[in-house]
């Protein structure tokens, strides 16, 4: 039978919390709504990537062989909406002198040549505005520079004529480095904002972002093969796998809550299970004395 004294010497059993006890202390709770906060958010970020990638009113077919005002589609300083890129429009104005610039590298029915570039000051408009045009091809170099010497006379002998274009608006291909061994000031790409740096008469003028690729021939320069872009799907993929990663990010910020929660339980219990082990070792060696 066992004594008094063995009784009063054996370690009280402490029984460890329960995983749901402690998600229920204060400090998880706190660390609970901070991850709700922060998946709602990564949710709503989720459902706004969502929204854009289903286009609910898409453009009808063909609607961008309408001609167009180039007013009504774009505007001076805006970037082009991709719904637009290609859209038929047409603008008048006047050509500015000496700003019939050349870019190589332009093909026509896959054959390589050239672009005649220039600045069209628009007709009927309050501000000074200008646009980009691209005004036709050429085969080789030699043939380009003779239009331009052609395109600056008809402008020196009628500086105030009024043209009118017809053609493609297109996004700004952006600035490119010229080929190693020619000319730095080679233009290799369509782009209004590298023409705006060789262009005359700006100061105070407003231009537009993209450029209008002539769609008929001006001048001795072959007009320019631009076919129809193509029709877009109303719905964008990469904008869909967007949605779905922020969903994940939403998950896992609640997963990483309930892991921390779970290692910080586990640890707690593991302490309280060495402890009680120690005690009862402890307890055994003081019997045997």
């Amino acid at each position: 039978m066992t004594s008094p004294t063995a009784l009063e010497q054996e370690p009280r059993q402490v029984f460890p919390p329960t995983l749901r006890e402690v998600m229920l202390r204060p400090r998880w709770l706190a660390l609970l709504a901070f991850s709700l906060v922060v998946a709602g958010l990564l949710a709503w970020l989720g459902q706004w990537q969502l929204g854009r990638a289903i286009d609910t009113a898409p453009a009808e077919p063909g609607q961008t062989e309408i001609v167009r005002p180039l007013a009504d589609v774009a505007q001076p300083g805006a970037y082009l909406p991709e719904p637009l890129v290609g859209q038929r429009v047409e603008a008048s104005g006047r050509w500015i002198s000496d700003d019939f610039l050349v870019v190589s590298s332009r093909y026509n029915d896959g054959v390589e040549g050239y672009w005649v570039t220039g600045q069209l000051r628009l007709d009927g408009v309050a501000t000074p505005t200008s646009v980009a045009v691209a005004v036709g091809w050429a085969s080789d170099a030699a043939s380009a520079r003779n239009a331009v010497d052609a395109l600056q006379a008809q402008v020196e002998s009628d500086p105030d004529a009024i043209v009118t274009v017809t053609g493609r608006l297109i996004s700004d291909e952006g600035p490119g480095r010229p080929p190693a061994g020619v000319d730095p000031q080679t233009m290799t790409r369509m782009s209004p904002a590298v023409l705006l740096g060789r262009w005359h008469d700006v100061d105070g003028v407003a231009v537009y972002r993209p450029y209008l690729a002539s769609q008929s021939a001006i001048g001795p320069l072959d007009a320019i093969d631009s076919p129809a872009p193509d029709e877009r799907s109303s719905v964008n993929w990469l904008n869909i796998f967007y949605a779905v990663e922020w969903a994940i990010f939403a998950g896992f910020a609640l997963y990483l809550w309930y892991r921390l929660a779970r290692d910080a339980w586990e640890k707690e219990v593991e302490d309280l299970e060495d402890e009680q082990s120690e005690a009862l070792a402890a307890g055994s060696a003081e019997s045997r004395d």
